[in-house]
């Protein structure tokens, strides 16, 4: 199973995961397109001043697809098959990392397919893809 991991407490809150993401997949560095979220303060983890959410692949927008058009690939990536998705959001709202994304300029969401490049563009290591 490929997936992202995270160590918050090597976070610094840049933000060049989320850069790097809605530039790759949204020709923008608009961190609304990005499906990785960085969020300041308020961590779960007392030693790191941010909390980095990621998917983590646990499946829970598929589970809730009424169209099934959210099915894991051979690595274990959950993937959304865009032509098929009839845009009812029901994944958004459940993801429990709050990091299926959704635009404006786009009817169906997006989530992560633990490419690396947001593992990649971190400058301290905070994100990585593991291989199970």
């Amino acid at each position: 199973m490929k997936r992202l991991e995270k160590n918050e407490a090597l976070c610094i809150g840049c933000r060049s995961c989320e850069a790097a993401c809605a530039t790759a997949y949204y020709k923008t560095d608009d961190s609304a397109y990005a499906c990785i979220r960085i969020e300041d303060g308020n961590s779960e983890n007392a030693e790191a001043e941010f909390t980095i959410h990621v998917c983590n692949q646990c499946g829970k927008c598929a589970e809730v697809c009424n169209t099934c058009v959210i099915q894991p690939n051979a690595k274990g990536v959950y993937m959304i098959q865009r032509k098929e998705c009839v845009g009812c959001l029901m994944c958004v709202g459940f993801c429990p990392e709050q990091v299926m994304v959704q635009s404006d300029d786009r009817e169906e969401p997006s989530k992560c397919i633990a490419c690396g490049i947001c593992a990649n563009a971190c400058p301290t290591g905070a994100i990585y893809i593991v291989e199970d």
